[in-house]
């Protein structure tokens, strides 16, 4: 058996997280006692090498026969032990030929055995090696703060390597070797820690009470570096993880730990649309001299989600200087996803989360990678890497789902739920919205219920029910409402105001308009520039042409592509009801091409109706002409709705058409058709001509 499995034996750090780590199937008595058969035929010396062999964890062939020769075990013991082929040698390797039999023999061998081969181990070893302090740890009966204070150096090279799952294991261990009640409940605090980052979330927690039950205090923040409000951060209260960050962030004593605590209560304040919350948080950052912070009053605007003009401070950056900045800028003082695409900054934020993914799976810091590949999964959704979008947010659930890291789930979830919208798979959403709900509208993580309900009216909006999308929208800016989130609200902003034209709320969508208008101008973002423009000619008037003209000049509003799309459908759509065909069919052919490209089906459906309407009106035939060959194509599509039982009223709304115009196009169809009455359309709709 490996000496970390010594160290967790009996203790808090035994659970199923940590046996799937170890790979060492247990052994059943009768196979143990087939194992000790063969053992004991052995003489002693091969008996003893053997054992040696068991307890020293690396498969160092040079450390076990310097042990070996120590217990008088020498070159014909080696070769006995090599001939029986229970042991096989490869180079300076040696191993058994199943880890059942490693373990068979090192619990078979007898406590006493165990402990001897322990200590000729060690004492093959320099002061300072690693692997003496765990064979020293295996000798120890009782309190040990020599060993423990070993152990502890161990721990600390193991981190700083990335070795986090060594590192818990040896700082438990230390624990439970320390004389005082203060050194135990320091070393588990370390250990929570180590957990925490190697992906062990319920032994970080179980580690962390432990270490607060045995003895309160400060150190327990200093030591875990800020644990328990991270914790609560990714699967509580977001207030109350911003009270313990808060605490904590006094109480440590590395500066960067500080930094990562202050900007992850400004992220809980966020969240929860707490802007007092956040900046008591940022003053506490500018007050405390925390390293870092330097860079805090340049970036301080992009924690802002206010559109209106009193809101910007002086030294709001414009457009070109954010980009520059945020490229410059250390990752933890980058505001939160949303928040980065609002202010036209995802590009240097997702290459800054990028440069850290390689790091995070060297050092194997599941928490954090997790949180990253969460971030990483919204902005390639805006650019358009969609299947890279699918890939980070799949890895993050699941590694979320592993640490009980609901909020990271959410995350992940309403980064697949966006995709589904776009791609049009309702059951996805529908699933994928109800598991984020489930957990964030109890517990106040506004931003999540908001990014849920967006998700849900976009599969509406995008499905043609602009009535249904415009009642789960407007929830984004309800007063007092759970999904009530500035920032989301403002990203959702085009969605609700076409919502709103589709439906003639022509007031609501030109409030919404105001909102875009005001915060392209704050912050000059290319999507707020060319979503302005698209919702304000989406109002008509004489100026529509030259908004949607601007909306796809707009420098950089390409790097949106699903965004870019749409202005370029709502301006074909524009022309072709205006009878500009050939214009139209330009503009609706590079939506149409967009959306296909991208998989965003139900939007290349409408583009391909569009598309299809901007052909030639269709000609009456002769008497061997089927009936409806004779109706033009938009006739065609109201002879389908109507044959669906809508109203004109609402086959209007689908097809952005008065319900007069409506009334006309079935005069139309009745005449073509010889037919007097809506019902007889349904034989229409369902592929045969009316009797």
């Amino acid at each position: 058996m490996s000496l970390h499995e010594v160290a967790t034996h009996g203790g808090a750090i035994d659970d199923a997280e940590h046996g799937r780590e170890r790979g060492r199937p247990p052994v059943g008595p009768r196979l143990q006692r087939a194992f000790r058969a063969g053992i004991e035929a052995l003489s002693p010396p091969a008996q003893l090498l053997t054992v040696l062999a068991a307890a020293e964890e690396h498969g160092d062939r040079l450390t076990v026969q310097r042990a070996g020769r120590a217990w008088g075990a020498g070159d014909a013991a080696w070769e006995e032990v090599t001939n029986t082929g229970l042991l096989h040698v490869a180079g300076n390797r040696v191993g058994f030929r199943h880890p059942v039999v490693s373990r068979a023999v090192y619990e078979g061998c007898g406590a006493a055995t165990r402990r001897r081969a322990h200590r000729a181990l060690a004492a093959t070893m320099p002061d300072e090696a690693e692997d003496r302090a765990w064979h020293l740890a295996a000798l120890a009966h009782g309190r040990d703060e020599n060993v423990a204070r070993l152990l502890e150096r161990t721990a600390a090279r193991s981190r700083l390597r990335g070795a986090t799952k060594t590192a818990a294991r040896a700082w438990w261990r230390a624990a439970e070797l320390s004389a005082a009640p203060i050194d135990a409940s320091q070393r588990l605090a370390e250990a929570a820690r180590a957990s925490w980052d190697a992906g062990w979330a319920a032994t970080a927690e179980r580690l962390l009470d432990e270490a607060e039950r045995l003895a309160p205090g400060a150190h327990i923040a200093r030591r875990s570096r800020g644990l328990r409000g991270i914790m609560e951060f990714t699967r509580g209260m977001p207030e109350m993880a911003h009270h313990f960050l808060i605490t904590d962030m006094k109480r440590v004593s590395e500066p960067g730990t500080a930094l990562e605590l202050g900007t992850l209560a400004m992220r809980a304040a966020w969240s929860v649309g707490r802007g007092d919350l956040r900046d008591s948080a940022l003053e506490l950052l500018l007050e405390d001299g925390v390293e870092g912070r330097t860079g805090l009053p340049g970036t301080a605007a992009w924690w802002s989600d206010d559109a209106s003009a009193d809101a910007a401070p002086a030294d709001t950056p414009d457009a070109g200087d954010a980009a520059a900045r945020a490229r410059t800028t250390i990752l933890p003082l980058l505001p939160p996803t949303p928040l980065a695409l609002a202010w036209g900054i995802e590009k240097p934020t997702v290459d800054a989360l990028c440069r850290r993914l390689p790091h995070l799976r060297r050092r194997s810091e599941r928490a954090r990678l997790a949180i990253v590949l969460a971030q990483t999964a919204m902005l390639d959704n805006a650019a358009g890497r969609w299947p890279q979008s699918e890939s980070s947010a799949t890895e993050g659930l699941r590694l979320a789902q592993d640490l009980g890291a609901d909020h990271i789930a959410s995350h992940c979830r309403t980064s697949l739920g966006w995709l589904a919208a776009a791609r049009g798979d309702e059951r996805a959403v529908a699933e994928a919205t109800a598991r984020t709900l489930e957990t964030s509208l109890p517990q106040g993580v506004r931003a999540l219920s908001a990014a849920a309900y967006w998700n849900r009216g976009m599969a509406s909006l995008f499905h043609e029910r602009p009535e249904e999308a415009l009642d789960i929208l407007v929830h984004l800016t309800e007063p007092g409402h759970g999904a009530e989130h500035r920032t989301i609200a403002l990203l959702a902003a085009f969605d609700t105001a076409e919502a709103a034209v589709r439906v003639g709320r022509s007031d609501l969508a030109d409030e919404r308009i105001r909102v875009l208008e005001a915060w392209a101008r704050r912050t000059e973002a290319p999507w707020a520039r060319c979503a302005a423009h698209v919702t304000r000619g989406l109002l008509g008037g004489a100026r529509a042409e030259g908004a949607f003209r601007a909306a796809l000049d707009v420098p950089g509003a390409r790097c949106q592509p699903l965004l870019y799309a749409r202005a370029q459908l709502s301006y074909g759509e524009w022309l072709r009801r205006g009878r500009r065909r050939t214009d139209a069919r330009v503009r609706i052919g590079a939506a149409l091409e967009a959306f296909d490209r991208l998989g965003a089906e139900p939007l290349r459906q409408r583009a391909q109706r569009e598309q299809d309407l901007t052909g030639p009106p269709g000609r009456r035939g002769g008497s061997d002409t089927p009936a409806v060959g004779r109706l033009t194509a938009q006739e065609q599509r109201v002879a389908q709705l109507a044959g669906e039982q809508l109203t004109n009223r609402e086959i209007g709304v689908q097809l952005r058409i008065s319900h007069r115009t409506v009334g006309h196009h079935l005069g139309n169809v009745f005449a073509k058709l010889g037919i007097n009455t809506r019902s007889e359309l349904s034989h229409l709709h369902a592929g045969s001509e009316p009797p």
